[in-house]
């Protein structure tokens, strides 16, 4: 709900500023047009928020206080002459692994200790050319490689809910960053599960496209068939209107889809929603190792659309536990590929005192990657060896396949899949970083979206008896995020204004 209680002003030549929170960007350009706020007290406001939260909270490794503030007031001036674009009044932030011109880019690693980015990622871009105004990097797990944000060389972050837990990963410093109110919005990448996973644990909206949506250009790469820029948000009308800014062609990404892209904030606006079919994953409600917080959560909310006349069926899927092995085959092998870049010779971290060039390398490697990320080089390095070539990376590309084609048999005759977004809410910090299986196990729903490529959105679900956030998955067929975004819009509350048409 808006809970807009905002009052600034000027005494003696300082801005004073009350708390006020604001849910959505129309709330905001609401008070932006009748002089309730200016875009300078906003920036402002999520300062004070940073200064004050973040010490503790760790979201952000580099704060744009002073180039956030001019920017805030050039859009003020496009505002009163009527010129701003869609995005004005948007404070986001970007996660570690989006290159904005002339500023640091770490990936959340040593390896790339001095780093500047030579140019905009395209997602980047696309924002600031609406007035978007970035207030700052946030940190993640090192190379986008974690599910709880506690493998990053800037260390661990804080849930705002709870910082005894992990917010999630590996975009955990974008959720809280969004979740304690330190900006409007973030932009995350997701290769499996890395938005919608601490979107989930924070209590928030995160969106994963259709890969291919959203150019990857000026992404740093993970896994390339599998990475994809997606939104937090506090609401899915703002995650719509962000992807409808990013989303489509882009010369410098051969990878990105050429269909065009329709009007998503148009679809989540509309006020009745058609009678769906909807199928529910078995496991996610009946697996012993859900948390019942969360089966109760999931099950009251396919109790509740059954009563509004949609069609909801459970589904087994024969592959279900054949898909987290096979995510981290194929992405650990590409990791392994892509990485291979950062050597210590052109930019980055290098060793001080090499005897040779092999020694450059393996010194400035082992010295500058973390132990996560060195653990994924080495898995990926070993299924793509001549030995094991066939036995693993082969035969997980096999599995992919079918992976895909039941999922395509199964959205011939559903129109959605729901199932939990995490198996629990957020876990202590510690809790399971020893134990490397465990922590790839909170990854066993989100994973199959990047597998197959489908778009997928974790959406708010309450809270459980600690009071830590749940988050609701949808999958949606490809290139179908319209639809996806106001179906969510829809079940997001417990009793939708929306009605079925």
């Amino acid at each position: 709900m808006y809970q807009s209680q905002f009052n600034a002003n000027f005494v003696g030549g300082n801005l004073l500023i009350v708390s006020y929170h604001y849910t959505s960007l129309s709330e905001i350009q609401t008070d932006l047009r009748s002089g309730v706020v200016s875009c300078r007290e906003l920036v402002a406001y999520y300062l004070k928020n940073i200064e004050e939260k973040n010490p503790v909270l760790n979201a952000f490794v580099a704060v744009y206080d002073q180039e956030a503030t001019q920017r805030a007031e050039e859009i003020d001036q496009k505002i009163a002459a009527g010129t701003a674009g869609r995005l004005a009044g948007m404070v986001l932030g970007i996660k570690d692994v989006l290159c904005y011109q002339n500023h640091g880019l770490q990936a959340g690693s040593s390896i790339l200790n001095g780093f500047v980015s030579q140019f905009t990622a395209t997602a980047v871009q696309r924002v600031l050319a609406e007035d978007a105004i970035i207030i700052g990097r946030q940190n993640c797990d090192e190379f986008a490689m974690g599910s709880s944000n506690e493998s990053c060389a800037f260390g661990v972050v804080r849930n705002a809910a709870d910082t005894s837990r992990v917010p999630g990963g590996s975009s955990g410093g974008s959720a809280v960053a969004v979740q304690a109110d330190m900006c409007l919005a973030s932009l995350g990448s997701d290769t499996g599960g890395s938005v919608r996973q601490p979107a989930a644990f924070c209590g928030l909206v995160g969106l994963k496209p259709t890969y291919g949506r959203v150019s990857r250009w000026g992404l740093i790469a993970y896994g390339s068939s599998f990475d994809c820029i997606g939104p937090i948000t506090k609401s899915i009308d703002d995650a719509a209107l962000l992807l409808e800014i990013m989303a489509g062609a882009d010369d410098f990404d051969s990878t990105v889809s050429q269909q065009p892209v329709p009007s998503f904030t148009q679809a989540v606006a509309k006020t009745t929603v058609q009678k769906q079919k909807v199928a529910y994953l078995r496991e996610g409600v009946e697996s012993e190792a859900l948390q019942p917080e969360i089966r109760q959560a999931m099950q009251a909310k396919l109790d509740w659309l059954r009563e509004q006349g949609h069609e909801v069926e459970p589904i087994d899927f024969a592959l279900l536990s054949y898909i987290l092995p096979t995510y981290y085959i194929l992405t650990t092998a590409e990791a392994s590929s892509n990485l291979s870049r950062f050597d210590g010779v052109r930019y980055g971290h290098r060793t001080a005192t090499p005897v040779d060039l092999m020694e450059l390398y393996k010194k400035s490697r082992s010295e500058g990657f973390g132990k996560e990320v060195k653990k994924r080089i080495m898995l990926g390095t070993f299924v793509l060896s001549a030995s094991y070539y066939d036995a693993y990376y082969t035969k997980a590309q096999k599995v992919r396949r079918l992976v895909k084609n039941q999922t395509d048999e199964l959205f011939k005759k559903y129109d959605f899949l729901i199932m939990p977004t995490t198996p629990t809410t957020a876990f202590p910090i510690g809790d399971k970083t020893e134990d490397p299986l465990q922590m790839y196990l909170a990854d066993i729903f989100t994973v199959q979206a990047n597998v197959i490529g489908y778009p997928a959105i974790s959406i708010p679900a309450g809270t459980d008896a600690q009071g830590l956030p749940m988050g609701l998955q949808v999958l949606g067929k490809p290139f179908g995020e319209a639809d996806l975004l106001a179906f969510s819009k829809y079940i997001v509350a417990k009793e939708p204004a929306s009605s079925l048409a």
